[in-house]
């Protein structure tokens, strides 16, 4: 895989703030030889300012333009090849064309993952951008941009050990939608089945939690001492797959695109259910290693459970790797068939 073009290349690079990916994302372009100056896409991440950011971002307007104009000051006097922008939930158009005009030949290059019905900047702005993936093959239909799936970090990378698994069935992932309704279920099923389960919900704030258990009819079984308001890091969860067989994959009911938990867990070697029968058109499906479920009529075959993991083969392998994601956007386009 080609990395050297990386040295050198100056990159402006803007993303909201999401698990420490943007970190990994900078750092990463960072030891391919790139040099890096990152901001974050929201003036705060405050519980009210992303509220207000997803409602009518428009009540904003004055915090974000404000916020935006400053980071224009700081940059303004120097030159970069490369505008990285992730997402787009609040960067003007009028930052984008200062950007350009600072910098008339540098390439803008524009990522999402998120669907657009959840992100109207985003398709506002695509008409600026030289280059646009999505993670979502609906939105790369719809609004003709190119799918590049998501990615697995280094860390991820062969993190299997040999030990035996003393977890049969993980889920890991941010409590909403469905979610804990489907993950009680499988914990349920592996309980009758003697199978030993572990689940960790996580919830940004008592106040969402709390928000979501009133409206949401789907969380009115959810007990508060069962959710956690701190987040577990990449090293945690690493540790968590080495000592687990299988983990549970539950993606957004509205979104068709694979969330970075199926690349973090194909990445390590872990198997795989999910309730995304999407994942059935990626290349490196196996049904030895992935298992779809019905979100609404949950069965399972536990032989599932007993048959081991097959390697992913070498070149799909390193695609799928942050080092694969990182050069299929920045120089190889989308020379990738990712859907069959």
């Amino acid at each position: 895989m080609i990395t050297d073009n990386f040295k050198d290349q100056k990159i402006l690079f803007l993303s909201v703030k999401l698990f420490d990916y943007e970190n990994i994302i900078a750092d990463k372009l960072r030891s391919l030889g790139a040099k890096v100056d990152y901001y974050d896409e929201r003036p705060a991440n405050s519980i009210f300012v992303k509220g207000i950011i997803r409602l009518n971002r428009d009540f904003y307007k004055n915090k974000i333009d404000n916020y935006y104009r400053g980071i224009v000051t700081e940059i303004e006097k120097k030159k970069y090849d490369y505008f990285f922008l992730i997402k787009g939930e609040v960067v003007p158009a009028h930052f984008i064309e200062k950007v350009k005009a600072l910098n008339p030949n540098i390439v803008l290059l524009y990522y999402t993952f998120d669907s657009f019905r959840n992100n109207s900047n985003g398709i506002e702005i695509l008409k600026h951008f030289d280059r646009k993936f999505t993670f979502d093959s609906k939105d790369a239909n719809d609004y003709n941009i190119n799918l590049r799936p998501l990615f697995f970090s280094d860390i991820y990378t062969s993190s299997k050990s040999t030990q035996t698994s003393n977890i049969d069935l993980l889920f890991i992932g941010t409590a909403h939608s469905d979610r804990y309704v489907i993950s009680e279920t499988l914990v349920n099923w592996c309980k009758n089945n003697n199978l030993r389960s572990y689940a960790f919900y996580y919830s940004p704030s008592r106040l969402v939690f709390l928000f979501f258990k009133l409206l949401d009819s789907s969380f009115k079984k959810f007990k508060y001492n069962k959710i956690s308001f701190k987040s577990l890091n990449h090293i945690q969860i690493a540790k968590l797959y080495n000592k687990s067989k299988v983990v549970l994959d539950i993606n957004h009911p509205n979104q068709k695109g694979l969330t970075m938990r199926v690349f973090e867990v194909l990445g390590s070697g872990n198997k795989l259910i999910t309730t995304n029968s999407e994942i059935k058109k990626y290349p490196f499906y196996n049904s030895n290693n992935i298992y779809i479920i019905d979100r609404n009529n949950i069965k399972i075959d536990k032989s599932f459970f007993d048959v081991p993991f097959q390697k992913i083969e070498p070149q799909i392998y390193e695609s799928m790797s942050i080092t694969g994601w990182l050069n299929e956007l920045f120089f190889q386009g989308n020379n990738f068939d990712w859907i069959s």
